[in-house]
């Protein structure tokens, strides 16, 4: 019970908030791409809405999310996926706009999380919008690079798998996205294990950088 009893509930409501900012902008911004290659399936559902109802998952980005960060201090959320006709993305564009489109919502991440960190360094914020852009850089900065890993579903592994398909590797290709069924139940058993410290140091030493540099 001790681990509950020093909850910060502050801190969990500031989380909940990057987070959605974070998992809904990422999201946004697959569909975003896909349709300036005149992919019109998320703009019809209107997941290119900025409205977060539309888009959170109540379980990948509020409750597993605070739960993880309560019990191992780190967070990994997702949102409902944007749907993509990846068809209709190729058609238009080739393989080098399936992989733009797969990187998209990292790239977000990565530039949500350079501005939060140059509005930290500027110092002219209260203490708790300073905490609250702390918050922001953190989460954005471990959900892009966390995507980055090409194990499906990861967006990395998408771009892993269309690189391959761009220089006419389609057998490897397919074979690496017969994996995706395996995926989560990988990516779990990798959280899981001791495995996790040594795969996710890269995450770690970012941070780790990121906090130096403030």
């Amino acid at each position: 019970m001790s681990g509950f009893e020093n909850i910060d509930i502050v801190e969990i409501v500031t989380l909940v908030i990057a987070l959605t900012i974070a998992i809904v902008g990422h999201e946004i911004a697959h569909g975003w791409v896909a349709y300036k290659f005149k992919d019109n399936t998320a703009k019809n559902l209107g997941r290119l809405s900025i409205n977060p109802i539309k888009h959170i998952d109540p379980f990948g980005t509020i409750i597993f999310p605070g739960l993880l960060y309560i019990t191992a201090g780190f967070v990994i959320g997702w949102a409902k996926p944007v749907p993509i006709n990846a068809h209709t993305v190729i058609r238009n564009g080739g393989y080098k706009a399936m992989i733009l489109v797969s990187l998209a919502g990292i790239i977000y991440n990565f530039i949500l999380a350079t501005i939060s960190f140059f509005m930290i360094k500027t110092g002219i914020f209260q203490a708790d919008l300073q905490k609250f852009l702390i918050m922001l850089m953190l989460v954005n900065l471990i959900l892009g690079l966390f995507n980055l890993y090409p194990i499906p579903p990861l967006d990395g592994s998408q771009a892993v798998e269309y690189s391959l398909r761009s220089i006419n590797l389609h057998k490897i290709a397919s074979l690496f996205s017969s994996l995706q069924r395996y995926g989560m139940i990988i990516l779990i058993l990798i959280i899981a294990s001791p495995l996790k410290d040594h795969v996710f140091y890269p995450i770690r030493y970012a941070l780790e950088m990121v906090k130096f540099a403030l």
